[in-house]
């Protein structure tokens, strides 16, 4: 059994580009109960992806150490809520 998790965010906020400090990750579109299918991206050698589903540009910044900016991207799939913003995943 895999004992850490992909990190997951979502664009609730609406804004052109999340920038995320992970290539390996998971969309979740929007906040439940709206979120779409829980897809997993890799960027691959890529510096930025397209979620297929909610059309969110997602941008690697390696700066960010596994959080994104806005921080209030991150989802916390245990409480099924939005991290904190000061959340580091």
């Amino acid at each position: 059994m895999a004992t850490s998790t992909a990190p997951h965010f979502h664009n609730q906020p609406g804004v052109p580009q999340v920038r995320v400090g992970a290539k390996e990750f998971m969309c979740i579109g929007a906040l439940p109960p709206l979120d779409h299918p829980h897809i997993f991206i890799d960027m691959g050698a890529d510096a930025d992806a397209i979620c297929p589903y909610c059309s969110t540009r997602y941008v690697y910044d390696a700066a960010l150490g596994g959080a994104c900016e806005p921080a209030e991207c991150v989802f916390a799939p245990s409480t099924g809520k939005a991290a904190a913003a000061s959340a580091r995943i």
